[in-house]
């Protein structure tokens, strides 16, 4: 058999192992750590043997094919007991690029912590679910309530040609209307509450959706940096 078809199944076989036991966190009685190195050393092994079987005149060109194929399952290897340190990264640098995306990150205490990113206007923004529909906001630690706009109550399965706007609220544009509704389900991450009070503002009266304090003053922490805002539940 083609020595680099052989080296690929032994590769393909062990990651198909450590994927299927992911959760259970051993594989045929030993820790995936240990299996993944244990895959790669059986790995290089058997291109050594085969390397030095079909060519004995060629063993400093065997030799640097070894040295490839041994930087390739080292960099698989890696790749498999860094995967968390790599998933964090990839979430920072997402939060970075797209504003509102929420970072999960977990302390020293072992809580979670929801990290959003400074936008370039300076204001913090938010992907929101709520009633299982996402929706972008501007965090708002200034205002008493969650403020929805009109376009964004329909979207969450909301009524507002029907609701009473019998609350006045200062918004950016002025003095406006507003209807006071319950939100039954709203998350930002893992963060999760029910039953929060929130105004839909008059057609046209408010520019952005704002997560105000009914949400916010839920929160166990709130920690304002110069470019985060960390949250935590």
């Amino acid at each position: 058999m083609n020595p680099l078809i052989l080296l690929l199944a032994i590769l393909a076989a062990g990651l198909a192992l450590l994927i299927f036991n992911h959760d259970s966190g051993r594989t045929l009685g030993m820790n995936n750590d240990d299996f993944g190195q244990l895959v790669a050393l059986g790995a290089l092994a058997t291109l050594l043997a085969a390397a030095i079987l079909r060519r004995p005149r060629q063993i400093g060109e065997s030799l640097r094919q070894i040295a490839i194929w041994l930087l390739i399952a080292l960099a698989l290897v890696s790749a498999y007991v860094y995967r968390f340190e790599l998933q964090s990264f990839g979430d920072r640098l997402l939060a970075g690029l797209v504003p509102g995306r929420a970072m999960v990150v977990t302390d020293g205490e072992g809580h979670q912590e929801v990290v959003l990113q400074k936008r370039l206007d300076g204001h913090f923004e938010a992907d929101v679910t709520i009633n299982g529909r996402d929706v972008s906001m501007l965090v708002d630690t200034g205002a008493s309530s969650i403020a929805l706009t009109y376009e964004d109550a329909e979207r969450i399965g909301l009524d507002p040609a029907n609701l009473s706007y019998t609350v006045t609220v200062m918004t950016a544009n002025g003095p406006a209307l507003a209807a006071p509704v319950i939100l039954p389900d709203i998350a930002i991450g893992p963060i999760k509450r029910k039953n929060i009070r929130a105004m839909v503002t008059a057609e046209g009266k408010l520019d952005g959706s704002l997560l105000g304090m009914s949400f916010l003053s839920t929160l166990d922490f709130l920690q304002m940096r110069t470019d985060q805002l960390r949250l935590r539940d």
